[in-house]
């Protein structure tokens, strides 16, 4: 075949084969044009929603649109054989590929979409920490899923894996228990986060406390926890020991808690004033959610001091664990500027002694 204006001549297949590349080439800066208009009009919107579907979707639906045009293409090509078996292969190979990878990116971007929607960082977040955690967890089993289904497609275009294959599957039920008992550790952990994302108990930003250790759900994944400790370490959990061991969560069903101070005093101490001061103190602290507070003698210790337990309340754990710094604090000050008797003191009571012997009593005496 000869082409137009250029002096050249070519086999059938391979001007066929070039017909197809500049259609292709056509396809690729139709795509870019029609992605940069998008990209365009999004900016101009309030909403991140198309940012994040524009941003997710650009290359993968690039791909596939090649992908899909270039596999319509093969049967017009009329190639040798020796070229027309390579480009089935690539082609059987490519396609689920990209397509795997579209329906992935799409996955990833429904996910990034409810980040935006649900906001963890408002003061009444269970509803969306809820959301985002179920979310987050069937996210990583759908990654896990797509991949596996992909592997699987791109390997049934080529026969003789097919062809291993449906020989290897007679023996499926022996290699699975093999597996099975091998990777039970792992498999353990893979159904407890499939589980995890239907009971809930931990979700993202939960308060918890594990292993005498406090902190923050950070990152649930299919297997372990990523917990944040109060002072930045990170303790990795495996999934499992949330569903078979106690622990404790604060933010369970709300972040508000009920805050405790201790204080050691002496039992001659003026309690209805500190009471009256403690109540000064919580009332004029902004951390404070007004909710409760009390002061109450809760016991009497064997080193001659009384014990005065200090309740209030707060929205969350941070606040409150500030709000008892700040009271404990206040209160300490109050006692030692205007109440130094409260202190702890410690008192000694001498035994009376015993009278001196008379000395018309002393036999000694008339001797």
């Amino acid at each position: 075949m000869r082409i137009p204006y250029l002096d050249v001549t070519l086999p059938e297949w391979q001007a066929r084969l070039a017909g197809v590349l500049v259609f292709v080439l056509i396809l690729a800066v139709v795509h870019r044009i029609l992605f940069a208009v998008l990209r365009k009009v999004a900016s101009r919107t309030a909403t991140k929603t198309d940012d994040i579907l524009i941003a997710r979707l650009g290359r993968p639906t690039f791909w596939l649109m090649i992908g899909v045009a270039l596999a319509a293409s093969g049967p017009g090509l009329d190639l040798p054989r020796y070229w027309e078996t390579i480009w089935q292969r690539v082609i059987g190979l490519l396609t689920p590929a990209m397509f795997g990878w579209m329906l992935l990116a799409a996955l990833t971007a429904y996910r990034d979409l409810s980040e935006v929607r649900f906001d963890i960082t408002a003061t009444d977040n269970l509803r969306a920490r809820r959301r985002r955690t179920r979310i987050s967890i069937l996210h990583r089993i759908g990654v896990f899923v797509l991949i596996l289904l992909t592997v699987m497609m791109m390997l049934m275009s080529i026969p003789s894996v097919r062809t291993i294959g449906v020989t290897l599957a007679a023996s499926a039920g022996v290699a699975g228990l093999a597996i099975g008992a091998a990777a039970q550790p792992a498999l353990k952990n893979l159904i407890a986060g499939i589980q995890m994302a239907f009971t809930e108990p931990i979700r993202i930003d939960d308060v918890v406390i594990i292993d005498n250790e406090w902190g923050r759900i950070e990152d649930i994944r299919l297997t372990y926890v990523v917990v944040r400790i109060w002072d930045d370490r990170r303790l990795v959990v495996p999934v499992s020991k949330f569903l078979e061991n106690s622990f404790q969560n604060w933010t369970r069903e709300t972040s508000a808690l009920l805050g405790s101070v201790f204080w050691y005093l002496d039992p001659a101490a003026d309690v209805p004033r500190i009471r009256a001061k403690l109540e000064e103190v919580v009332r004029a602290n902004p951390r404070w959610d007004q909710r409760f507070f009390n002061l109450q003698v809760t016991d009497s210790k064997p080193d001659g001091t009384m014990e005065l337990r200090g309740l209030m309340t707060a929205k969350d754990a941070s606040t409150a664990f500030d709000l008892r710094c700040d009271v404990r604090e206040a209160i300490y000050a109050f006692i030692r500027a205007e109440m130094p008797e409260a202190l702890p003191r410690e008192r000694i009571m001498r035994a009376p002694s015993a009278p001196a012997p008379s000395p018309l009593s002393d036999p000694s005496a008339h001797r």
